[in-house]
């Protein structure tokens, strides 16, 4: 499997280690995309001996056969359409992109028309294989709470609107209450396992976000609550933050490298 990886930090270089070492099959990464010269991509290309390129006509001229985006919000905007009316299947890792209906309702046409598959990984959290079978059977309430640790919410405007002073909080502080619609925006690189939540299960408008900081968490901790005709679920999970990156949780980098196997497979485990 030829795989074109757009974005150079630490989930793309967790994928170039572990592709390396042959953890996730017969898989080569063809190339290393970057929004220009000087992007944090081409060291880690040059580091791992794959070509960096900038740019999507830079990026298909390597023949991929999955592009796995790694990068930003932006990225799924640029990138998307066009590698998946080519044919070429995209796994889009910052999913809060697609709270834009319109954007959505494009990718999945594009990728129905030209037989490629739009995939969008677990992320952070799992039990999506629950929650669609929930909402089968109907679904009344699904509701996620995202907290970490005051670091991970550093350098989002929005908090800093709030005007939170976070190296200050001596309890868990409520930065955010409401629709995964209104939230998912606030929180580009934090909360895009709500938008995954919100896609899998009954929208981005019914599904319900929580966002805090507690300074007193050592895990990023993701609490989600199902009901429906089937009954209740409650899911808790306490990750690890990635060292690099306290916004982001090891699950969730993992999660990325397991799509990757997934699609070299022949084989699926769970619905």
């Amino acid at each position: 499997m030829r795989i074109g990886i757009i974005g150079g930090g630490v989930i793309a270089r967790l994928a170039m280690e572990h592709i390396r070492k042959g953890d996730l099959g017969d898989a080569t990464v063809v190339a290393i995309a970057g929004r220009s010269a000087g992007s944090k991509g081409r060291p880690l290309a040059e580091e791992f001996g794959v070509p960096f390129v900038v740019g999507l006509e830079e990026m298909m001229a390597t023949e991929p056969e999955v592009v796995m985006e790694a990068a930003s919000h932006e990225a799924v905007r640029e990138y998307a359409e066009p590698v998946l009316a080519r044919g070429v299947s995209f796994v889009a890792l910052s999913a809060g992109a697609l709270c834009d209906d319109a954007l959505r309702e494009r990718l999945e046409r594009t990728a129905a028309q030209h037989r490629a598959l739009l995939y969008v990984p677990s992320g952070g959290i799992g039990g999506l294989d629950t929650l669609k079978a929930v909402c089968l059977a109907g679904a009344e309430e699904v509701s996620i709470a995202v907290t970490k640790p005051p670091a991970a919410w550093k350098g989002i405007p929005y908090v800093e609107r709030l005007g939170v002073n976070l190296d200050a909080l001596s309890g868990a502080t409520v930065l955010f209450e409401g629709s995964a619609r209104e939230g998912v925006p606030h929180f580009p690189a934090n909360v895009n396992i709500a938008a995954v939540l919100s896609m899998a299960g009954i929208g981005f408008d019914r599904t319900r976000l929580k966002v805090v900081a507690d300074p007193a968490l050592q895990f990023n901790t993701h609490f989600i609550v199902i009901t429906g005709r089937t009954g209740r679920v409650d899911i808790k999970f306490e990750s690890v933050a990635m060292p690099e990156n306290p916004k982001t949780s090891m699950l969730a980098c993992f999660s990325a490298l397991a799509a990757i196997r997934e699609l070299g497979g022949s084989t699926r485990y769970g619905t």
